[in-house]
């Protein structure tokens, strides 16, 4: 393994002591804002004009492969695609004026497609949907710390991340990339990532703002979405991190709101993140979201990547001359993106990219994995498995899953992992450190099955079986159904009828089908891991850490159960006549656990749900005060103790029902993950707070134009999951 980075020879005059004096906007007494407005008064047109966008050669977004193309691809082509189209993910230096190459690279599971050829390679982190599912913002400071550390020890000043759309369902194509389908969990887990990763002064980028929840057609699409449904979820994560974290930068999505292009959606980029909001940073187009000059810079797009095919010399210089563009508009952009680069002292550090401390993130990323993994199913208490209790073991499986680590995540968030763990050699590495002689193979299944016979044989002839299954989606594509590819479902229902005691090992990127399930005895769903993958699977099959986490993303029995089921107007859109694909959120506020409850379906597993190798009892609640005016914090308070014979963590999960019609039976609006050793008991307290930004007792009110409080009886829910609640108390709110 060797993590080294040489240094490469660029600007670094900015460092030199020598231009500070002839340089005003270098006086670090000035405000960031101060020096950003000295520099741009300094610029000439042309040297604004090529601050304006990125550096790679302009390519026409059209020739890309379509969706099947992509599929049709093996994985190693569309990473080879990726690499050769993101190569230059920076702003040009100018040495002249002290301003250095800007250098972006992708996230948000990592340092991914970074600025330079090959992409520097990086910790490979577990997928943000699992790090939702630990449910610990704890774990998302952790997360983000390694982020932001390793960005700036690449010499990287932006992180594209974190991604806080809504997995409004399971088959979109990012949803790996994304945290949950509840926008107080996903706002919470993105705050604590964002302020991680900006404490080492890199800059963090929301995305992608807003409704891209579907790969389908995304440079064509248009979202029709009533203003209450877009404020109360799928804006409110972004909200929670211009008002919480503070972010620096957000980065705009592909897809038409309401008809307009995100990129020159005024309402959305302007009146609403900074007039609303009071965003300061900047906002950046997704690679070839920008669709115009003037109108995107106009509506507060302020930088376009990754080239310059609309934000060009003729172009803007075309745009002022007819004056459908101000050169106080291009100031405008330029001031709010050095005003971030101020901020965080990019225009002093000298590009000297260094070594990632690969060892100690690994096993962070280990930590992470392993309190983020959701026990779904221990009939029998089977697992934790017995270490010294099997001769042989087999891993069975196809090769994403069996034969290296799941470093998922197709695209340009992919991450070129420093080192991996792969399934057998950590499963083998483990339980040598348990005392165990334990002899671990595997099998490797084809994709056809074709060799299926070979797979039930060693099924047969082993003391243990691990069947490892899951899905690894990829930006550019959604998936055709909730179902595992290349008839992983069918193996599954095979390799379970041998009569061998078997566990069942989902890696998945977004929540699946499990039609087997009624035949497996365990399963644990351990996502797409990354490096650590097979260190982090053995930990928890055989107890060396006892499974916490959470499903952030409901587990439907059926795709019949979804809410585009019969509706194709809700996904994949239908064409109205415009020209493009509409899609309609007709469903309204009834998304993800809400849709399920408000139709009385009975998910397979639901959102929050989660086993553990102990149990646990709730006590002693209480919820006040009873009654309460619209600004005053409600407090919920209830005892947990672990009722096992191992430690572990429960979270505590708080709902409220909304006396307003049209609203789901249920929101979340807090929770807290406690650890426990066993009998030990602790008390858990849960504010509401009508003023916090993620509006627990709101809802939009059209009149207002803003979000009330309305008077009315409110139900508090605390239990273990959407769907376990039994605590139960209700506040008066005047």
């Amino acid at each position: 393994m060797n993590n080294e980075h040489t240094t490469t020879p660029e600007l670094n005059v900015l460092a030199h002591s020598s231009h500070n004096g002839s340089f005003p906007w270098m006086d670090k007494s000035l405000s960031p804002r101060e020096r950003a407005e000295k520099l741009v008064a300094a610029m000439t047109l042309e040297q604004k004009l090529a601050q304006l966008h990125g550096a790679m050669e302009t390519i026409n977004i059209y020739a890309l492969p379509t969706a099947d193309e992509m599929n049709a691809m093996s994985a190693e082509e569309q990473e080879q695609l990726m690499a050769q189209i993101q190569v230059q993910r920076h702003v040009k230096g100018i040495e002249e004026l002290g301003i250095p190459r800007f250098r972006i690279t992708n996230g948000p599971v990592g340092v991914g497609m970074g600025d330079g050829h090959p992409s520097p390679p990086a910790t490979a982190l577990p997928m943000s949907i699992a790090l939702a599912a630990g449910f610990d913002p704890g774990l998302a400071r952790e997360y983000g710390d390694i982020i932001g550390s390793e960005t700036a020890t690449l010499g990287q000043h932006v992180l594209e991340g974190p991604g806080v759309c809504l997995h409004r369902t399971p088959i979109a194509g990012r949803n790996f990339e994304y945290f949950s389908e509840d926008p107080y969990l996903s706002g919470v887990m993105g705050v604590e990532v964002t302020k991680a990763i900006q404490a080492h002064d890199v800059i963090a980028m929301g995305k992608h703002y807003v409704v891209n929840d579907q790969e389908y057609e995304r440079f064509r699409t248009s979202v029709e979405v009533d203003e209450h449904v877009l404020r109360e979820l799928y804006l409110l994560p972004f909200e929670m991190l211009v008002k919480d974290a503070d972010i620096a930068a957000m980065m705009s999505a592909y897809n038409r709101v309401r008809g307009v292009y995100a990129t020159e959606n005024r309402y959305i980029l302007n009146d609403i993140l900074r007039d609303e909001w009071g965003f300061q940073g900047y906002v950046q187009s997704d690679f070839w979201s920008c669709r115009s000059c003037a109108g995107s810079l106009n509506a507060g797009m302020d930088h376009e990547m990754p080239d310059a095919k609309w934000c060009n010399e003729t172009n803007i210089k075309n745009a002022l001359e007819d004056t459908s563009l101000e050169i106080q508009t291009v100031d405008r952009a330029l001031v709010r993106r050095f005003t971030q680069m101020f901020r965080f002292g990019q225009f002093e550090r000298p590009y000297n990219p260094g070594v990632i401390d690969a060892k100690k993130h690994g096993a962070i990323s280990r930590k992470i994995g392993s309190q983020t993994a959701v026990l779904l199913k221990n009939d029998g208490g089977m697992l934790p498995l017995d270490p010294k209790a099997y001769g042989t073991i087999v891993i069975i499986g196809q090769s994403e899953f069996v034969d290296d680590a799941c470093n998922g995540g197709g695209g340009s968030s992919k991450v070129v992992p420093l080192y991996t763990v792969p399934p057998v050699e950590g499963m083998q590495e483990v339980l040598q450190s348990l005392g165990s002689n334990a002899l671990v193979s595997k099998v490797t299944v084809a994709k056809d099955l074709a060799n299926i016979g070979e797979a039930k044989t060693a099924a047969a002839e082993a003391d243990l079986v691990i069947l490892m299954a899951g899905l690894v989606a990829s930006e550019g594509a959604d998936l055709p159904s909730p179902n595992m590819l290349n008839n992983q479902n069918r193996m599954l229902d095979e390799l379970l009828e041998v009569d061998t005691p078997t566990v069942v090992v989902t890696k998945d990127s977004s929540p699946v089908l499990m039609p087997w399930i009624v035949k497996a005895p365990a399963v644990l769903e351990a996502w797409n891991q990354g490096t650590e993958d097979g260190h982090v699977v053995a930990d928890l099959l055989f107890g060396v850490v006892n499974p916490s986490g959470k499903v952030p993303t409901t587990y439907p029995v059926s795709e019949d159960d979804l809410l585009y089921a019969g509706h194709p107007e809700r996904y994949p859109g239908t064409d109205e006549g415009n020209g493009f694909p509409v899609i309609r959120y007709s469903e309204g506020l009834n998304m993800g656990y809400r849709w399920f409850q408000s139709q009385g379906i009975k998910p397979l597993f639901p959102f929050g749900f989660g086993l553990s190798y102990t149990s646990f009892a709730l006590s002693e609640f209480s919820v006040t005060p009873a009654q309460a005016d619209s600004k005053s914090p409600v407090t919920v308070r209830v005892t947990v103790t672990n009722t096992g014979k191992v430690a572990g963590a429960e979270v505590v999960q708080v709902y409220l029902g909304i006396p307003v019609t049209g609203q789901p039976p249920k929101r979340l609006v807090g929770f807290q993950k406690v650890f426990l050793e066993p009998e030990q008991s602790q008390e858990v307290i849960i504010m509401i707070d009508p003023s916090a930004t993620n509006h627990p007792l709101s809802v939009w009110d059209y009149c207002a134009r803003d979000f009330v409080v309305k008077p009315g009886e409110y139900t508090v829910y605390l239990g273990t999951s959407s769907e376990d609640t039994p605590c139960k108390a209700t506040v008066v709110v005047s």
